[in-house]
């Protein structure tokens, strides 16, 4: 009868051994986090139309307009103690005029990988970690001093009004 009884109690601690093995084994496998998919973990944050002027010899000689997005770490996004787009709009500012090799009006003086690159890295550099992943471009413009005064002659005048010259002799 010994027995009987030394042997429901071997069968009842391996039952609930097995059962707190198979429980733990669940958990883990639960805990697990899946592996991130194409840029899993990131935010994206995207910034109002800049207007940075042009400045060359003292003088303002057009404008260069950008959209950007930024893919942000989302971890570390709650921890910044200024909010993002002023961070983000201050550090374009100071990456545009603290480039003046960057020709806006020539075409092929405007490395846009390198603008990219460049912007990235001094964001995360102010900031003192990875916080930009990347930086995609949505628009950028540059127009220059004449485009503005034409735009602006053109918006002057109404929808089928000719452009006229003044005559020579009329006040």
């Amino acid at each position: 009868m010994i027995k009987f009884a030394f042997a429901a109690l071997w069968i009842c601690a391996v039952t609930v051994g097995t059962m707190l093995y198979s429980f733990q084994i669940s958990q883990a496998e639960n805990n697990v986090e899946p592996p991130p998919a194409f840029f899993g973990g990131l935010d994206y944050v995207s910034t109002d139309v800049i207007s940075v002027p042009v400045i060359k010899a003292g003088a303002v000689n057009g404008y260069f307009l950008t959209r950007l997005s930024y893919s942000v770490d989302s971890k570390k996004l709650p921890a910044l103690s200024i909010p993002v787009q002023t961070m983000l709009v201050d550090e374009i500012y100071s990456h545009l005029y603290a480039n003046p090799a960057i020709d806006y009006a020539n075409k092929e003086g405007f490395d846009v990988a390198a603008f990219r690159d460049g912007l990235r890295d001094s964001i995360n550099k102010r900031v003192g970690e990875k916080l930009i992943h990347e930086v995609f471009i949505e628009q950028a413009d540059y127009l220059s001093k004449a485009e503005i005064r034409d735009n602006t002659a053109r918006s002057r005048l109404g929808p089928g009004e000719p452009e006229s010259t003044p005559t020579k002799g009329a006040h």
